[in-house]
């Protein structure tokens, strides 16, 4: 599950995924050429200040990827349901097709998505059961790899030593005011949005959560804690495999006294 090619034909979702990329790529190629590498030929960072930049780079746009061409949860023609599940499916209005609850169609995809939250333009897919793991990552990293690129524009003109020699690329040393001045603007553009919206995902998890321990074939049950919904989202029990984006998810199994058919 989740490890099938998922594209979505969409001219707007592609516009969208398109200007993040642009985003990533001019922070990427810029902030090294303008402040990192030169910072560190003088000895005013370290290497890891500049591999810490390049991971963040790097597990960024490995989630975006993955998070566009993962399998949301898209259920298939003819689902097979066993007898003992059937009463919590339910038939689609739009597509007529068997779905279990807490699916919903999406209209721009033309099918239904398990446990589907939304559909995203920024990334051209929906965000369903299968990679809101992945969605998750990318929110998180977008923030890490923003406020890593504020914080080097500011330190490059309050708190570094001056360069001693100029840059070699006269391009860059003619217009670096420029170059991050337009970093610095984008980078609080997306930083604002983003942890808006990493924080309406993370609010979404933990209400489901409550209404999960609250519901009333829940009660003679013990609470789940916050740590097993995040697993059940992510995959795996490991907390530090819920930080990398290189691999496959599996669907936990849920302890019974756990288990939620909502």
């Amino acid at each position: 599950m989740g490890q099938r090619f998922h594209f979505v034909v969409d001219p707007q979702g592609w516009c969208c995924m398109g200007l993040i990329i642009f985003v990533w790529l001019y922070n990427t190629i810029f902030i090294p050429k303008v402040i990192l590498f030169p910072h560190y030929e003088e000895g005013n960072i370290s290497v890891v200040a500049v591999l810490c930049y390049y991971f963040c780079s790097l597990f960024c746009i490995a989630s975006l990827f993955r998070a566009s061409v993962a399998d949301p949860g898209k259920l298939p023609a003819n689902p097979k349901i066993p007898i003992t599940e059937r009463e919590y499916w339910e038939l689609c209005n739009k597509c007529n097709m068997m779905r279990p609850k807490r699916s919903h169609h999406c209209s721009r995809c033309g099918h239904c998505v398990r446990r589907m939250d939304h559909h995203c333009p920024w990334i051209n897919n929906c965000v369903g059961e299968d990679n809101h793991w992945l969605f998750l990552q990318l929110c998180f990293y977008t923030q890490i790899l923003s406020s890593y690129t504020l914080i080097l524009d500011f330190c490059h003109y309050y708190y570094f030593l001056p360069l001693k020699k100029e840059n070699w690329d006269v391009f860059v040393f003619r217009h670096e005011l420029a170059l991050l001045r337009i970093s610095a603007f984008m980078g609080l553009i997306i930083l604002g949005g983003i942890s808006r919206l990493f924080y309406s995902q993370l609010m979404g998890i933990f209400t489901y959560k409550k209404m999960s321990n609250c519901c009333e074939t829940c009660k003679s049950r013990p609470q789940k804690p916050w740590q097993q919904t995040f697993s059940e989202v992510f995959g795996t029990h490991w907390k530090i495999l819920w930080f990398i984006p290189f691999r496959q998810r599996q669907p936990l199994r849920i302890p019974y006294h756990f288990a939620s058919r909502v």
